[in-house]
């Protein structure tokens, strides 16, 4: 979560793919990311969860703070569209109909709850995800080679298919003889005698 809008610029700008951005709709508030691990989708998100996302911006905007019930909207990180001619702290959206809506309601237990349990950290933002996108070219790299392997393989077996239901492996020339061989082989009068009787 950012604190102010300078740590919520520097969210906006070093999120990672897996990251969901939650924020109060149509008021200022602090920036809180979940981190979800690579093979996680927002489905996999327990309620609790994202309650307790929804809880923290809401009691972490100066409006929503005091009001019963807001809006909370949350996204993709990789949805967020940062421009250069917007404020600090200030995010747009690559698509808006990936955004969803939650509706929320005070409840400051859930707030004291994770005050009483919070770790801060100061990670490097920058280094994490240099990181996360070194990871990610090696996937991608490992996948593009496995690929490469399969249509490998792929194309010697076509071509021994190809060679079996051909006759090249048949037809060998030292194996070969030709009716000329045939004839002086054999007493061309024994054969001329032999097509006379078959006729």
């Amino acid at each position: 979560m950012g604190a102010d809008k300078y740590e919520n610029e520097d969210l906006i700008r070093f999120g990672l793919p897996e990251d969901m951005w939650f924020h109060v709709d149509d008021m200022s508030s602090a920036h809180v990311y979940l981190r979800l691990h690579k093979d996680q989708r927002l489905e996999d998100v327990s309620e609790a969860t994202m309650q307790e996302c929804a809880q923290l911006v809401k009691a972490n905007s100066i409006e929503g703070c005091k009001m019963r019930e807001v809006t909370v909207i949350f996204t993709r990180w990789r949805n967020l569209n940062k421009t250069s001619d917007m404020e600090v702290g200030a995010i747009g959206f690559h698509n808006r109909g990936n955004v969803k809506r939650l509706r929320v309601e005070k409840d400051n237990s859930i707030v004291n709850r994770l005050n009483k349990t919070k770790e801060e950290k100061f990670p490097n933002l920058a280094e994490l995800q240099q990181e996360r996108a070194a990871e990610f070219r090696a996937a991608q790299k490992q996948e593009k080679r496995a690929e490469f392997v399969a249509q490998k393989t792929a194309k010697r077996e076509r071509e021994e298919q190809a060679k079996m239901r051909s006759y090249s492996s048949i037809m060998k020339v030292e194996k070969m003889h030709s009716n000329a061989e045939v004839e002086s082989s054999v007493d061309a009068s024994a054969a001329r005698k032999f097509e006379d009787d078959f006729m």
